[in-house]
């Protein structure tokens, strides 16, 4: 229906080959003539290829800036301005892939605009008190004009809430943030996982596992102290800024992995006991490959992973159709006691149950959803002109 369109495709950066990029490389599954824009582009070769199909984004003047591609962050002040730079006039159908500026992009009354929203700008919203403290900027002329400048996107974020003519959001909790933020309902389509290349194993290791991003946020300073005192093995899945951070912590039991992919990353999940996540996450799609391994999820009750995880909380006796266990604190003493409640029911979990309740977050089944989504939009919307 839409392939005579001219469209394009905005992302905010692409830096690495995770959950965002995962969502944009299904869409272009769909549609593979997309006109690509993005601040920044640092993915490799191969990435690009999966990604774009054999077409080269568009990028920003982030890019040109001293050490543009590396440390773009650095420059969140222009962000705004450099989305707002693209040309997309041409383009009858624009979809953004936003989890900060790609919403705000500018078009015409006569361009419609589909916005698959990752989450608001985390750092400048919900997470704002912690990204100051977390990065020192509490106090200062530095941690001055940080707070200026994230009150100044705030501004410009809340500014765009119309930008967009459709609100999609990957969860039920990224769309309550949309509503309390931008004032818009949003349809909730859950980003595909690409549960069929993983597969239960019934050779299992003595050792829990966790995989993400190390960054604040996450927490996985929490999980690394909790099980550094339980003296349980841990293997820690994933790089970033607090890898450092975390390898201090450590101790014997603790086994920092680096960033995995591929089969080596899917044998450590499917001989894991079970899967630990302490983040107040918007999705979480670690956690549900964990689960099509077939392996537990022991999680921080709050965010995405209740729509994701059927969790039984510590001290309940109903295991019929659960997936893990939820901790209600955000604490090393909660994770630990979660712990030791999933060693005394462990033979209560079902493998081959907690593998089929991962098959509900399919890539195909986002393929589907997203497409018929953006072909009944784009009918309504060419009524209504």
């Amino acid at each position: 229906m839409l392939s005579s369109l001219d469209k394009a495709l905005i992302h905010d950066w692409y830096t690495q080959y995770r959950g965002g990029e995962r969502c944009v490389e299904a869409i272009t599954a769909i549609w593979n003539d997309f006109e690509h824009f993005t601040l920044v582009n640092t993915m490799s070769d191969a990435e690009c290829k999966l990604v774009f199909k054999g077409k080269t984004p568009n990028t920003s003047f982030i890019e040109k800036l001293p050490f543009g591609k590396k440390k773009y962050r650095n420059y969140l002040p222009f962000f705004p301005l450099a989305i707002e730079q693209f040309d997309l006039s041409k383009h009858e159908l624009i979809i953004s892939s936003s989890s900060c500026v790609a919403k705000g992009v500018l078009t015409r009354a006569d361009q419609l605009h589909i916005s698959y929203v990752h989450s608001p700008v985390r750092y400048a919203w919900d997470l704002y008190h912690q990204y100051i403290k977390e990065s020192g900027l509490t106090r200062g002329l530095k941690g001055l004009m940080a707070k200026y400048f994230l009150h100044k996107l705030r501004l410009w974020d809340v500014s765009t809430a119309n930008r967009p003519d459709y609100y999609i959001a990957n969860s039920q909790y990224v769309a309550k943030r949309i509503k309390k933020i931008y004032n818009k309902e949003a349809k909730v389509i859950y980003p595909p996982v690409a549960v069929e290349e993983f597969s239960i194993s019934d050779q299992k290791e003595d050792y829990f596992v966790t995989c993400s991003s190390l960054v604040p946020y996450k927490k996985i300073d929490l999980i690394v102290e909790a099980f550094k005192k339980l003296n349980k093995r841990l293997i820690v899945i994933g790089d970033g800024p607090e890898y450092k951070k975390l390898k201090r912590l450590g101790g014997a039991t603790i086994e920092l992995k680096g960033f995995m992919d591929g089969a080596e990353k899917k044998e450590i999940l499917k001989k894991a006991r079970a899967f630990v996540f302490a983040a107040d996450e918007d999705f979480g799609i670690a956690p549900i490959e964990a689960q099509a391994c077939g392996i537990p999820v022991i999680a921080y009750k709050k965010g995405g992973i209740v729509e994701t995880v059927n969790g039984v909380e510590v001290d309940q006796d109903n295991f019929v159709d659960k997936t893990g266990v939820f901790y209600k604190h955000q604490t090393k003493e909660s994770l630990i006691e979660a712990v030791h409640f999933f060693e005394k029911n462990e033979s209560r979990f079902n493998p081959q149950f907690i593998n089929n309740h991962a098959q509900i977050f399919s890539r195909q089944r986002f393929q589907e959803e997203f497409k018929e989504t953006v072909e009944e939009v784009y009918l309504a919307w060419k009524k209504g002109e």
